[in-house]
């Protein structure tokens, strides 16, 4: 089983990819840690905690981490989760308590007792992770990997036709913290970013009869995705909404569903008109080999996520 760690900030579809993850017999869920980024940093480490506690998962600790971006002030998001952050699923308030450690210093611990051996999945802004590089250096070379979903990289419409970000071309946990996403990719650690090119591609699409299937199912966790795709339907989007986090955990899963490519990609941490950007240098010729270079999503077998994701909420 592959040990991870998801970094998150839940977010309607973080939650359903917490509930991918702690149900894979693939994965061992060793923790999450919750950062600012969908809600503040209160409301996405309550939420982890509801979820888990829908899914009975009380032995996987959770921790709260980082409030604020590394070292500029939180925008809002201009996508809703709902009143709760979770499609107004109203779930009750958890009783699981948060673990003591601050996210920095439990996965700075973890990291240390499990040398080579842990994935970062990072489903929120990177601060979290971006704060552990800086302050434990020494844990750069014990991680295993990074698997993100981070960017967004003109690949094709999707890229920037669904931006959620709140420049008009960036990424929503990149354009949070740009700084912090900087860090980590140029930490030289192995990172691959799954940008919206492929998280919110036009084919990450349930059909009437898939959404008719998990809205029939007893388990719970089948109706918390029916009411969050019902939830981002009604406010005009596509199911995708409800679970483009997703996308990192079947990565983690089942690496074969997504094909990467390497790539040099700055980060822009200008304020403006670019800001959050993650720039992608594809050039034949005088390209800045400078930048980092990291492993970049370019495509996926989207039916074949769509059937892992329904197999594993079904379950």
């Amino acid at each position: 089983m592959k040990k991870i760690i998801i970094d998150c900030d839940p977010g309607m579809d973080d939650s359903v990819a917490i509930i991918m993850a702690s149900k894979s017999p693939d994965l061992d869920l060793l923790a999450i840690t919750c950062v600012n980024g969908n809600y503040p940093v209160d409301v996405t480490s309550s939420n982890a905690r509801k979820i888990l506690e829908l899914l009975g998962r009380d032995d996987i600790q959770v921790a709260k981490g980082m409030a604020n971006p590394m070292i500029r002030k939180s925008p809002l998001d201009p996508f809703t989760h709902g009143e709760d952050g979770m499609a107004n699923s109203n779930l009750p308030k958890p009783k699981l308590p948060l673990c003591s450690k601050h996210a920095v210093e439990l996965l700075k611990d973890l990291i240390m007792a499990n040398p080579n051996e842990i994935t970062i999945v990072a489903t929120g802004p990177l601060s979290n992770v971006g704060m552990l590089i800086s302050q434990y250096p020494e844990t750069i070379a014990l991680i295993k990997e990074i698997v993100a979903i981070s960017g967004a990289f003109g690949l094709n419409k999707a890229s920037f036709l669904n931006a959620t970000g709140d420049t008009p071309q960036s990424e929503w946990n990149v354009y949070v913290d740009p700084e912090a996403s900087k860090v980590v990719y140029e930490s030289g650690i192995p990172f691959t970013a799954i940008g919206l090119d492929v998280a919110t591609n036009f084919n990450v699409d349930l059909s009437d009869k898939d959404i008719e299937k998990i809205k029939n199912s007893d388990n719970k966790e089948a109706k918390f995705l029916y009411n969050a795709i019902q939830f981002v339907g009604n406010l005009g989007f596509g199911a995708y909404c409800a679970v483009i986090d997703c996308m990192a955990v079947a990565y983690a899963i089942d690496e074969k569903l997504i094909e990467c490519e390497k790539a040099h990609v700055g980060i822009e941490t200008k304020d403006g008109l670019t800001l959050g950007m993650t720039v992608r240098d594809s050039r034949h010729h005088f390209a800045w080999e400078h930048l980092p270079y990291i492993n970049m999503a370019v495509d996926a077998d989207y039916e074949g996520f769509l059937q892992l994701l329904k197999k594993l909420v079904l379950r």
